[in-house]
């Protein structure tokens, strides 16, 4: 007879979500949910009337995670509605802050994985902060790549973690020649610390991966060989950066996009019956408990092609590296593969840059209120952008970010895990949750829901 569990909050990840599963008598989840908990930014309808030049600032707001993904997303959703093409070098300067945006999150997620993992040949489980060899140069070193990461994102852009030097129509100011030199070095001193970060995290990862049993709060669960599959599609644009509707060839197309409410995915309304105080930290939901997915998640169900898709690293290594392993130990070694790849990438970015190039475009039109998007590969996944600008005034403005596209692909990804693996699963997805609200339900009684806060 199956039994209803719920870990609320979830830890380790961004934001705040719940994870509310349908269990066996074997404590395998039958079904999984993974919803968004997180109050509403209404960043959406806070952008309705602004300059195109406003949203992006408070498009990075939403999260201090991966705002510059958000800044990006917006700034080239706009000028895809105005039909603004941007100097090259401007271009350039917008792909090195994007790849060191992505190096500092892989270094964070990182610290926030490896408390599930063991050090290899022993039962201890890491902590990523104990004054011990080795982890405690793995500790350093993770924060050396953040620091890199950071700082490369403060030459290119004025601030890591709400970029200022970006503006519609390209960027606000080239970097010097010495600003350039100074971000070649680091990204030098990066690649060569992102594969031995690399080596170290998948050799950990593999170890897990071999384990038939691993420990949750005391408890020895299974680890099946299958731990996060899922048959749900992939969705990437680029291997490191996007694509707008200003490309010749899009890589993401609207027409194959839609997007359900929460009702019409999430199980209904619950009662508790399965409660487990030994599960880290402080115990699963009591007994007698009132649950109700459908009206507690906050975040819309994005399809491409009417199905759930994935997003996030893996996706980008099946779309354009042939990647072809399943599950969530790989999920996690994809994230790891495309460390000292963007450093490889930056490098080449950083060989085209010229600081003495144009890095504004000489006409910015006002906008005819067209619709433009534009997707940027964030380190958590496709984020893709839309926005309607007329007349110098956004119009509309819609946000559909990693977590947003991986929280139904999650969800299936539960079925067949033991419970107590469940927030392993989830974690694999990095999530940013606050990113990924966008709704409020309005009417309970009824089961009414914003659609969107902006339509």
């Amino acid at each position: 007879m199956s039994k209803v569990v719920e870990i609320s909050p979830t830890t380790r990840h961004e934001g705040h979500s719940k994870l509310v599963l349908k269990v066996n008598d074997q404590g395998i989840i039958e079904t999984g949910n993974w919803c968004s908990i997180t109050p509403v930014r209404g960043v959406e309808k806070l952008a309705v009337g602004k300059t195109p030049e406003q949203v992006p600032k408070i498009a990075s707001r939403v999260c201090g995670i991966c705002p510059i993904a958000h800044n990006l997303a917006a700034t080239e959703a706009m000028e895809a509605s105005i039909k603004c093409e941007i100097p090259k070098d401007a271009l350039m300067l917008r792909h090195i802050l994007q790849l060191a945006n992505r190096c500092h999150s892989i270094a964070l997620h990182d610290i926030l994985i490896l408390p599930d993992l063991y050090i290899p040949g022993t039962e201890t489980k890491i902590n990523p902060f104990t004054a011990e060899e080795p982890v405690r140069s793995v500790a350093k070193r993770i924060q050396r790549l953040r620091e890199i990461g950071q700082t490369i994102g403060q030459i290119a852009a004025g601030d890591c973690i709400h970029p200022r030097n970006t503006r519609v129509g390209g960027m606000y100011r080239n970097v010097s020649e010495q600003a350039k030199t100074k971000m070649y070095d680091l990204a030098k001193e990066g690649l060569v610390l992102a594969h031995q970060q690399a080596d170290f995290m998948i050799a950990v990862l593999r170890n897990y991966q071999a384990r038939e049993h691993v420990d949750v709060g005391g408890m020895k669960v299974p680890l099946p060989k299958t731990l996060g599959y899922h048959n749900q599609g992939y969705l990437a644009t680029h291997a490191f950066y996007g694509s707008s509707s200003l490309d010749e060839c899009p890589s993401w197309d609207i027409r194959r996009f839609k997007e359900v409410r929460p009702w019409d995915w999430y199980m209904g309304e619950m009662t508790v019956d399965l409660e487990e105080p030994r599960y880290p930290i402080g115990g699963t939901t009591k007994v007698g408990t009132k649950v109700n997915p459908q009206m507690e998640a906050c975040t819309g169900i994005p399809m491409y092609d009417g199905q759930p898709v994935e997003v996030g690293p893996r996706a980008r290594l099946v779309t354009y590296k042939n990647f072809d392993e399943k599950g969530t130990v790989a999920q996690n070694i994809a994230r790891e593969m495309e460390y000292q790849d963007c450093f490889y990438e930056m490098i080449d970015c950083l060989d085209e840059l010229n600081p003495a190039g144009k890095v504004v475009a000489d006409y910015i039109p006002d906008g005819d209120g067209t619709l433009g998007w534009a997707s940027n590969e964030a380190p958590r996944g496709t984020d893709v952008h839309l926005a309607r600008v007329k007349d110098w005034k956004v119009q509309y403005f819609s946000m559909l970010v990693p977590t947003t596209w991986n929280f139904a692909t999650c969800s299936a990804a539960l079925r067949g895990a033991p419970w107590q693996l469940a927030e392993v699963i989830m974690r694999g997805y990095d999530p940013c949750v606050s990113c990924a609200t966008h709704m409020i339900v309005l009417d309970e009684e009824n089961k009414v829901v914003a659609q969107k806060l902006i339509q």
